[in-house]
This record gives C-alpha cells, structure tokens and sequence, in this order.
C-alpha cells in the first residue's frame, strides 16, 4: 500500500520559514519522481515543487522559485520542502505527491498558515 504522510506545517509569520517532510513507503522511492503541491479553498491544487529519482533535477512555479527548496533522501525515502521568506498567500495545504504506473498519490495533506 502506498502511503505518504506529511508533517512540519503550521503557523509562521510573514516573512518566517518552515521545513515539510514526507515519509513514504509501499514503492520503489528511488526510481520515483516526487513532487510537493498545494491547495487553497475554492482553487485547483497547483505544483509547487519537483524533483526527479535522482534528485538532480528540480522544478519550481514562478512565486515560490528563490525561496523554496525541495530536496530528498533516498536513503531514507523522505521528500522536503523547505520553505524561506514565507507570504501570506503561500497559506495552503501542502501534499506530497507521487506518479505511479498512471495512478496518482496524495498523503493527507499538512496545513501552512503565514499570518501576523
């Protein structure tokens, strides 16, 4: 069974950082592309982050480039998203995601709040 569990959101100030894990289990991580998402209400989930098997390739959507980081260990098989200079509308639930054999894979999602 594939399982992805996020944690590390929560409230931070404007401005402030915060750190996303996901731990998975139930496939090959290391032959799997990951990616971090997120969601506001009433709005499509949109891609923030990604990066290949390897970890030598990553993507970013324009507003969070420079300021975000996606990284991960295959050792471990986590996938993080460090998050640096946080705005207001980066409030959203992240997931981690994963593509596999067509079928796509959600954790549960971790609320990130940036508010003064």
């Amino acid at each position: 069974e594939v399982q992805l569990v996020e944690s590390g959101g929560g409230l931070v100030h404007p401005g402030g950082s915060l750190r996303l894990s996901c731990e998975t289990s139930g496939f090959t991580f290391e032959n799997s592309d990951m990616s971090w998402v997120r969601q506001t209400p009433g709005r499509l989930r949109e891609l923030v982050a990604a990066i290949t098997e390897t970890g030598d390739t990553t993507n970013y959507m324009d507003s969070v480039r420079g300021r975000f980081t996606i990284s991960r260990d295959n050792d471990k098989n986590t996938v993080d998203l460090e998050m640096n200079s946080l705005k207001p509308e980066d409030t959203a639930v992240y997931y981690c995601s994963v593509l596999l054999r067509s079928n796509r894979y959600w954790g549960q999602g971790t609320q990130v709040t940036v508010s003064s």
